[in-house]
């Protein structure tokens, strides 16, 4: 099939879904739809073949499964699913988030910067208005304060002509385009240093929040609700675990509990986890980032002091340079104040992705399946084999890397996220992390961890063997994919935010 044809087959089939969803009650993305597509075409117990083309009753059938799959109200896996697609589509890491959030701001300030550096004024009434245009720039661009706010534009209009009088506009409207747009920026800088610094004399600031006192609360107390919620649900990863562990030897445990739901809701809690310390990473990088620029805040406010003191006048090429510096400390201070609030409403809004895990497994239940059980956290487990290493002289031809013979160790990208890929495949998908203190094997450039020495021994036997298991139990359950970093073996299933605008079959 020509891929125009293709592309339009999919859409179709991600249209119809998307109405007959809609006519159930359910609203659902096309995104979330075309990952389910694809999930639907991988796992082989659907009998799809990848290398023919879909004849009407598959198409039919295609259409019946997404449509099962994703009107499934207690499925763990579907609430992982959408966890993993909403993640994917609103996050973004900082260096990445922060240039696109510039850059809206620039592309925002545009108009009004081409009113300035087109301007062709002549007339006094055209030149003081480009001048008040000049003004609302220099406030737009700051982001401190209104350009509405009489009591703001009094303060910035004092500030810029102290450092550009309107007299100046001749030389202005004679540079370059760039040359304006560089000079904007930089009287930009200039200004909001003046205005930081009259501030923090108690001599101005108006419409100024005290950045560093809002994000030395925000951040701690988001930090805080972060990790709450991470010991939470840490807490009942760890007695899924154990009643997982306890029904492998308890055939009628087995038949009681189906193993199957709860390994799902293993991997949505754990995938949960996952987000959560990526989210509380970066603010923990925000707050190192806040703590230094508070400081050097603090010596540049002082140096002015120090520099200016009671002087009537003062050259620029002293006090011009702290301007720019306090500005420039100002604007990142700024960022950090965007990222919190958006790194706090992702929390916020993948909690409920969670699941009715407490519908799935009710508190008695878990109690019941709990007795005589061990309930043993990550760090336990790592404790336990700590000493248990793996013997090089039993493997002739494997390597096996230790921290204390290999430089950068804890860099290493570890396959699978880190979890015990043997477990993974001899237990049909329990989740148990490894633990490098054991060894990491290299395997065809790539690093595996284990739970145990003897998983380590039993995987080294035959890597393929089970590296095979794990790649066909994600086919089964696809938000192993995102879940154990598989995206590399699965090259049709690339990350959500893309899945919308490629072919899927």
């Amino acid at each position: 099939m020509p891929p125009t044809q293709a592309e339009s087959v999919i859409r179709s089939i991600i249209r119809e879904i998307g109405q007959e969803c809609a006519a159930y009650g359910e609203i659902v993305s096309e995104t979330l739809i075309a990952f389910m597509v694809k999930a639907v075409v991988l796992d082989p117990s659907n009998g799809f073949n990848m290398d023919r083309t879909l004849m009407k009753s598959d198409v039919q059938n295609l259409v019946k499964l997404c449509m099962t799959r994703l009107l499934d109200t207690k499925n763990p896996s579907l609430d992982t699913i959408k966890m993993q697609v909403y993640f994917d589509m609103n996050y973004t890491n900082r260096v990445e988030f922060l240039k696109e959030h510039h850059r809206v701001l620039e592309s925002r300030l545009g108009s009004v910067t081409r009113e300035i550096t087109d301007n062709r004024a002549c007339a006094k009434e055209e030149l003081e208005s480009l001048y008040r245009k000049i003004i609302s720039y220099v406030l737009l661009r700051s982001g401190l304060g209104s350009p509405t706010d009489i009591k703001t534009v009094r303060e910035v209009t004092a500030a810029l002509q102290s450092v550009f009088p309107q007299a100046e506009l001749g030389t202005f409207l004679t540079l370059s385009k760039k040359d304006k747009e560089r000079q904007l920026k930089e009287l930009t800088m200039i200004v909001t240093g003046i205005r930081l610094f009259n501030r923090d004399c108690g001599k101005g600031g108006e419409g100024i929040d005290d950045l560093p006192a809002v994000l030395h609360v925000a951040i701690p107390a988001t930090m805080q609700h972060i990790d709450y919620q991470l010991e939470t649900a840490r807490s009942q990863v760890y007695r899924y675990t154990a009643i997982l562990e306890k029904a492998a030897n308890d055939p009628h445990m087995r038949a009681e509990l189906q193993p199957y739901m709860l390994k799902e809701a293993l991997y949505n809690i754990r995938q949960y986890e996952v987000f959560l310390q990526i989210i509380l990473s970066d603010i923990i990088t925000g707050a190192q980032e806040v703590e230094m620029m508070t400081k050097q805040l603090g010596a540049h406010l002082e140096q002015l002091k120090m520099t200016i003191k009671s002087k009537t006048a003062v050259p620029t090429s002293q006090v011009f340079p702290i301007f720019i510096a306090l500005s420039t400390l100002w604007t990142s201070l700024q960022d950090e104040t965007i990222v919190v609030g958006v790194l706090s409403n992702l929390f916020t809004h993948i909690q409920p992705f969670l699941g009715a895990h407490e519908l799935y497994f009710p508190e008695r239940a878990m109690q019941r399946h709990l007795n005589g059980a061990t309930v043993k956290t990550d760090v336990c487990r790592m404790k336990e084999h700590m000493e248990d290493r793996v013997n090089v002289a039993d493997f002739r031809k494997l390597e096996w890397l230790f921290p204390e013979t290999t430089a950068n160790f804890d860099k290493l990208l570890i396959q699978y996220r880190g979890f015990c890929a043997y477990t993974f495949a001899a237990t049909d998908g329990l989740l148990l992390p490894g633990n490098p203190a054991i060894g990491i094997l290299k395997y065809k450039e790539k690093y595996y961890t284990f739970n145990s020495k003897d998983a380590a021994y039993s995987f080294a036997e035959n890597p393929e063997h089970y590296i095979d298991i794990v790649r066909e139990k994600a086919k089964k359950n696809t938000e192993l994919i995102q879940l154990l970093e598989l995206h590399q073996q699965f090259e049709t299933l690339i990350p959500y935010s893309q899945v919308s605008r490629v072919n899927i079959l």
